[in-house]
């Protein structure tokens, strides 16, 4: 279904600031259409040169001022009451002439509330028509449309919605609403459902839904709030012995538009004010309210547990550095050269779980951009290599953000990589170690990135792709980081083989990366000489894949 921006931009010469004022109408709508029992539809007029449907057959005369047609660009359906159109609206063109009390609407720029219940679905369906404005400008028209079928005396709860819904509705056509400057309104702010007050001008209640009268029970209120200055009720409440804030009490007296909360005796109450005027004089306030006790407590307990879940991290890093320190001390006692290289590479291997650690005791969730990690295992290769290599291990490329269950092993599986080709590869020589990244799947075509060699992009000279992958010009499926470790030592021996291979630190490369994270690894002799080494980790996978067969 197209969005609200494509019908504007491809229907209509409405302009930018047009399109945002109909962005917050349509934010905040579900107000009138719960406070009105009624189905909204918004239609703005079609530009002169727009296709329309065949013209009516009765051929009636077009009025002067009026428009080619009309396209429905958004609805909104009630929460308060049944519908009065199951099926959607919107994107549906129509002529000038089928919608009469909206052509009406828009010429006479006016509310339009003339006609009796049209029964065209087999329900009697009562309509209406807003003039959408903005400044002196006229953007469009909204149908109002309530269903009938359910219909019966209203009680004082839906008398005061109706009433409600009228001064907003008259406000639509003012240019009044949505409110100029206010903030977008947040999918937590309160509903019509979860208490609504009406406040008169001097900022008294007049009347308080069932709800809302609950919700200041909670805060501690003994009697009605009929009747009460809701800002003075509210201060009494909440009286903490300093002085309240003076926009509070502006809000909460009708006169400001915003959102509020409040914390009395245990409870915590969300409230928005919105002053209603109409003919340019303020004529009193909609005040919606709703307790979001639990959901407060909830939010605190949930920023309680980050904060122990970073300070856990910043437990685990420091002690990770100290079992490296103490590796790094029974090192220094050993007199064997093969035992204290097997404790240098446990020190690496710690180190580099520890600056994992390290990040996430940064950061408030489980995410970590993996750029700076990679560059202090880079840094940390190149400080350990020998004197006579003279290697500067550099990276080209982004890792981005990755979650902790892959940055973790992927760390450590790259300090592996990067000390065996500083080991075996470069070793007593000078050369060039280079880790080179990219990430697939994210909107840019596979086809469009060159310089690496992946599973399922395979330059056009190569004479086969891998086994069980995409062919050449195929584009990948699904999200994957690519990452690529290549020397130019002096490359792999003639038997290589890493199934066979007893290198402690291939091993361990191949259980992280093809056990535990379901990627792919290939090792390869790099054109001009040395070696590259392919990792390619799917994103999207949360649960671990099987491992795929040894041949």
């Amino acid at each position: 279904m197209p969005t609200l921006t494509d019908l504007v931009r491809d229907h209509t010469d409405l302009t930018d600031e047009d399109l945002e004022w109909l962005h917050a109408l349509v934010s905040d709508w579900q107000l009138l259409a719960d406070l009105s029992f009624a189905d909204l539809v918004l239609w703005v007029p079609l530009r002169s040169d727009a296709v329309l449907p065949p013209a009516d057959r009765r051929g009636r005369p077009q009025p002067p001022g009026s428009v080619p047609g009309w396209v429905a660009i958004a609805q909104m359906r009630p929460t308060t009451g049944p519908t009065a159109y199951p099926d959607d609206l919107v994107g549906k063109v129509v002529r000038t002439g089928r919608r009469g009390l909206i052509d009406v609407a828009w010429r006479e720029r006016r509310i339009v509330r003339e006609g009796d219940p049209e029964w065209g679905s087999g329900i009697p369906v009562r309509e209406e028509s807003i003039p959408v404005r903005r400044g002196a400008k006229m953007l469009g028209v909204i149908q109002r449309s309530t269903n009938l079928s359910s219909a019966r005396t209203p009680s004082r709860l839906e008398l005061t919605y109706l009433q409600s819904a009228s001064d907003l509705a008259q406000m639509i056509a003012e240019g009044r609403f949505p409110v100029p400057g206010e903030e977008p309104n947040l999918v937590r702010s309160p509903r019509v459902g979860d208490g609504l007050i009406r406040l008169d001008r001097s900022g008294h209640v007049t009347y308080a839904s069932p709800n809302a009268q609950s919700a200041f029970r909670r805060l501690g209120l003994a009697t009605d709030l009929v009747g009460e200055s809701l800002g003075r009720v509210t201060n009494d409440l909440c009286d903490t012995g300093e002085p309240m804030e003076e926009a509070l009490t502006v809000v909460l007296s009708g006169r400001a538009p915003r959102e509020v909360e409040v914390e009395a005796h245990g409870s915590i109450m969300q409230l928005r004010t919105i002053p209603l005027v109409v003919g340019g004089n303020r004529i009193g306030a909609i005040v919606l309210c709703r307790d979001v006790t639990e959901l407060r407590w909830r939010d605190r307990e949930l920023m309680t547990k980050d904060a122990t879940i970073r300070e856990i991290h910043h437990r685990v890093k420091n002690n990770l550095q100290t079992v490296a320190a103490l590796l790094r001390l029974q090192a220094r006692r050993l007199r064997i050269p093969e035992g204290r290289a097997a404790l240098d590479e446990a020190v690496r291997r710690v180190g580099s779980i520890a600056i994992v650690h390290e990040t996430l005791s940064h950061t408030p969730d489980e995410l970590i951009d993996f750029d700076d990690i990679a560059d202090r295992v880079i840094t940390m290769a190149g400080e350990v290599s020998t004197p006579e290599s003279k290697v500067a291990p550099s990276r080209t490329g982004s890792f981005g953000v990755l979650p902790a269950e892959i940055a973790t092993p992927l760390a450590m599986a790259l300090t592996e990589l990067l000390q065996n080709a500083l080991e075996h590869g470069l070793a007593n020589r000078y050369g060039t170690l280079e880790v080179r990244v990219r990430r697939y799947g994210e909107g840019v075509p596979a086809a469009a990135q060159r310089g690496i060699r992946v599973w399922g992009d395979w330059p056009a000279d190569e004479p086969e792709a891998p086994s069980g992958d995409k062919g050449a010009g195929d584009e990948p499926s699904g999200r994957r980081l690519v990452v690529v470790v290549a020397d130019d030592g002096v490359g792999l021996p003639a038997d290589f083989d890493m199934e066979a291979s007893n290198s402690l630190g291939l091993q361990i490369v191949r259980t992280l990366i093809v056990g535990e994270l379901g990627g792919k690894l290939e090792f390869h002799a790099r054109d001009g000489g040395g070696t590259e080494v392919v990792v390619d980790v799917p994103l999207d996978h949360h649960q671990r894949p099987p491992s795929p067969p040894r041949p």
